[in-house]
């Protein structure tokens, strides 16, 4: 049998005064950077990073003040996540990344993808956020909502003990997403990004994702045949094995 990949323990990492924690296991040139949503931590890309791992080194981040991540002094901006994104990328000596951002995490990576553009980047945005004119907490959370009815317990319960994890400033966090306008940037990305959806996902749904693959001027749209919102937790495979497709093609 071969080798299991080598996992690193948790390591710490702080820029411009917040801290993010990340992990990393297996090797290779190929180096995949995943980022959570809103209210999540490192640990709901646990399944697609079990696939992900046999071809290449994979690195799952808790942003500041998710998961394990200490609660920074001030609330993050997206801009300003993205800028320790980056930071964390060039001090780690990351060589053309894949970063795979679900949710409120492709606001992050697609400003990171046109923040830093020295980088070059490859972008996998699962179920981004946030539909114009759909900007309201209480909107997001019906649609969360309506989008979970029908989800098993496996992704119940990773939501509900991360949102838990994510501490009492989770409106301000809210409010930093929901201010935030990632069509203006959309346009500047120049790297080759992949879009997917859930087919039944309630959060990003298809006309946006189609407006956002529209927008980028090297982007794909794939769907995940039954799948919701939280497509990476409740079944990794498809997902992941689109992903591996769309990186052949490239």
């Amino acid at each position: 049998m071969p080798p299991e990949p080598p996992v690193h323990p948790a390591s710490a990492f702080t820029h411009d005064g917040a801290t993010l924690i990340w992990e990393a296991r297996g090797r290779g040139s190929t180096t995949f950077v995943l980022v959570h949503g809103i209210g999540m931590g490192r640990t709901v890309f646990t399944g697609l990073a079990d696939l992900l791992v046999e071809h290449g080194r994979v690195i799952a981040l808790d942003l500041p003040g998710f998961g394990d991540s200490p609660e920074p002094a001030r609330t993050p901006t997206i801009e300003r996540l993205a800028d320790i994104v980056a930071a964390f990328v060039r001090a780690e000596r990351i060589q053309d990344p894949i970063l795979i951002g679900h949710s409120m995490g492709t606001q992050v990576i697609a400003e990171v993808a046109a923040r830093h553009q020295d980088l070059h980047s490859r972008l996998v945005m699962i179920g981004p956020t946030v539909q114009i004119g759909q900007r309201r907490a209480l909107v997001q959370l019906r649609k969360l909502a309506k989008d979970l009815a029908d989800e098993s317990p496996k992704v119940l319960i990773t939501g509900a003990r991360e949102y838990l994890r994510a501490g009492p400033n989770l409106r301000r966090k809210m409010r930093a997403m929901l201010v935030h306008r990632p069509e203006i940037i959309y346009p500047r990305i120049s790297a080759d990004t992949l879009v997917l959806r859930g087919e039944a996902d309630t959060v990003s749904p298809r006309d946006w994702c189609e407006f956002v693959a529209a927008a980028i001027p090297r982007a794909r749209l794939r769907e995940v045949p039954g799948s919701g919102h939280e497509t990476m937790i409740k079944n990794p495979e498809p997902a992941a094995r689109l992903i591996l497709e769309w990186l052949a093609e490239l």
